[in-house]
């Protein structure tokens, strides 16, 4: 039987950043959801904010549930000392194994990787495909650009309004536990 009650798939880069903000926000993330009895759903690396992350949930005894794509076991340094280790062919099958393994998702600052499967959750949830919450850390403002961009999108007409409601900015870790608990039950 598993301790976790929820799984939260978090989404964030193998590249710390350039602001130490990023990092404890990566560390804030992995030690509340591993206090609230919530399993960390990412992607299996042991660099950047991802293992900044994944060892804050371990350290606070958390749950881990990892999924990295063959091809990057060595570029992002599989972290298999986590409760489970899921090795996929490809990226778009990690991408799908870490949504289907979660309840809600959260994202950090990171690269194009990191907005890849951003846009790829926030593409399904447009079409219908799911109503799972989209919560992004705006840790140092890091997402105002992709906000102002997805309120231009709006503006332009090539979305519905509705778009605006999908990713759910908070500004801290408080707001994004209070976020995630109110979205979890």
């Amino acid at each position: 039987m598993p301790k976790y009650t929820r799984s939260v798939c978090v989404f964030c880069g193998s590249r710390p950043g350039a602001r130490p903000g990023y990092v404890a926000a990566a560390r804030g993330t992995g030690a509340m959801l591993a206090a609230r009895g919530w399993r960390l759903v990412y992607g299996a690396g042991d660099v950047g904010l991802m293992g900044e992350v994944a060892r804050a949930a371990q350290a606070a005894g958390g749950e881990t549930f990892g999924v990295i794509p063959l091809h990057l076991i060595g570029k992002e340094i599989g972290k298999r000392d986590i409760s489970t280790f899921v090795v996929t062919e490809t990226m778009h099958e990690r991408k799908k194994v870490m949504y289907m393994n979660s309840d809600a998702i959260v994202v950090l600052p990171g690269g194009a990787g990191t907005l890849d499967e951003l846009f790829e959750v926030v593409t399904w949830r447009q079409i219908g495909l799911h109503s799972k919450p989209i919560f992004l850390l705006n840790a140092e403002g890091y997402w105002n650009p992709l906000l102002a961009m997805a309120q231009a999108v709006i503006d332009e007409g090539f979305a519905e309004p509705a778009l605006a409601n999908y990713m759910l900015p908070v500004p801290d870790l408080a707001a994004l536990e209070a976020a995630l608990a109110a979205a979890l039950g």
